[in-house]
């Protein structure tokens, strides 16, 4: 059961973040995980990807060409990472910041109004979360608990405001993509 999952938007809006804590998720519940960061040229504002791949047996490349699962969060990353999603797959993207046409008919589209979600949560910086919840509801990658764990780990030494906060962006996700 192998899942490569490709985390793409510009730096600042927690790619990496969702990378790192996805991996620690799956590795605290038991399975194995790769991270695989890449950063473009620019520095803040740039593009930013990571590709995470989780599986029940060893992982022997952190390599991925292609994923199973893109999450693009503005046009930038829809625009330039499209291709490296493979046939079949699931695009989910924050609808709010991706307004280019979906052109591909060999995926599954999911739009997730994040960037607006984490506004209503309390934060633009929340946006990132909103989408893993999303990401969760749609693929069981990993249980809600189990990320809950994630985010209580990075957020251990902020106030409890933002460790709400994010359990809230984690929740509204999850409903959003449920409908």
């Amino acid at each position: 059961m192998k899942n490569a999952i490709i985390f793409t938007g510009s730096g600042g809006q927690g790619v990496m973040s969702m990378g790192i804590m996805l991996a620690q998720s799956a590795v605290e519940s038991g399975r194995h995980a790769a991270y695989m960061p890449s950063y473009g040229p620019e520095q803040r504002g740039g593009s930013a990807k990571c590709t995470v791949i989780i599986d029940r047996d060893e992982i022997v490349s952190p390599m991925a060409g292609s994923g199973g699962v893109l999450v693009a969060m503005n046009n930038m990353a829809y625009k330039k990472f499209i291709g490296e999603l493979e046939p079949g797959g699931v695009l989910l993207y924050d609808s709010t910041l991706v307004t280019l046409p979906i052109e591909r008919d060999d995926i599954t589209a999911i739009g997730i109004p994040a960037d607006a979600l984490a506004l209503e949560a309390g934060s633009p910086k929340v946006a990132n979360v909103i989408v893993i919840g999303a990401l969760i509801a749609l693929t069981g990658i990993v249980t809600p608990e189990e990320f809950q764990r994630s985010l209580d780990k990075k957020f251990a030494k902020k106030s409890d405001a933002v460790r709400a906060m994010n359990a809230e962006a984690l929740k509204r996700g999850m409903a959003a993509a449920r409908g």
